[in-house]
């Protein structure tokens, strides 16, 4: 079942036609990959589906909801959250607050209760930390819980940013180069990571990333960008193979 539909997706910056005419399918529980040169618009695409930015034209559906026209905190609400091409967390708060903050948007004690500490808020701000101190564990933070975000080494920060984008409790989880920065053994461990949350909290995934490495061991559908255009997308076999692909990225050893 398809629970992202993107049809004909377009998106200009002055005479420059950033997205163009794009349409794709991501498919529940599975992960689906963006890749393309640098400029093929694949971040803009992601803004595009989280509502920074709207479109010129086409339709994106997801869950059955169109979310053409939607502000980005509603359609966090329907259940779609990512992370950012450059890391983006409250620096000089604690891992485990920058975690606590999304859990508590979606709870639903209200203001006067959390003021007046009553017995509802306290249990609930309790609850709340347990399931970020969980998610914390689960991404290999658990003891950076008290460390503020903003000293942590680069691959933690990243770590960190996935933890609180699933904090939102998303069904598709959109991530923007969780690589970039990475060394070959932070990147592999990123690879396990990724299967790890995609099983244990049953997302969907949709990621925009430069190590084939990654893409090809972890994506089970592949959308190859350029120019703002779909140049090709399929099973990351198929992928490999195509000549459109690897002349215009892959290159001849990659492709091997």
């Amino acid at each position: 079942m398809d629970i992202l539909e993107v049809k004909e997706l377009s998106r200009n910056f002055g005479g420059i036609k950033a997205v163009d005419s794009l349409s794709f399918e991501a498919k529940s529980g599975t992960v689906t990959g963006i890749i393309g040169p640098n400029g093929a618009g694949k971040t803009t695409v992601f803004n595009l589906i989280t509502g920074i930015y709207k479109p010129a034209c086409g339709e994106i559906t997801f869950d059955d909801q169109d979310c053409v026209g939607m502000r980005p905190d509603e359609i966090v609400k329907t259940g779609i959250s990512r992370t950012f091409q450059n890391v983006r967390l409250f620096k000089r708060c604690t891992c485990l607050e920058n975690v606590l903050i999304p859990i508590m948007q979606r709870s639903k004690c209200n203001i006067f209760s959390a003021l007046i500490r009553s017995k509802r808020a306290r249990r609930t701000e309790r609850e709340a930390t347990e399931e970020a101190m969980s998610l914390l564990s689960a991404m290999g933070l658990a003891n950076e819980a008290k460390r503020d975000a903003g000293t942590l080494p680069y691959g933690l920060q990243r770590k960190l940013e996935i933890a609180r984008a699933i904090a939102a409790s998303p069904k598709l989880l959109l991530l923007d180069e969780p690589a970039a920065g990475m060394n070959p053994e932070e990147t592999l461990s990123l690879v396990n990571l990724i299967s790890e949350i995609r099983r244990r909290f049953g997302l969907t995934i949709l990621l925009i990333e430069h190590h084939m490495d990654l893409v090809m061991n972890i994506c089970d559908h592949i959308v190859v960008m350029e120019s703002g255009r779909l140049l090709f997308r399929g099973a990351p076999d198929e992928v490999r193979r195509d000549e459109k692909v690897i002349e215009a990225y892959l290159g001849k050893s990659n492709a091997q």
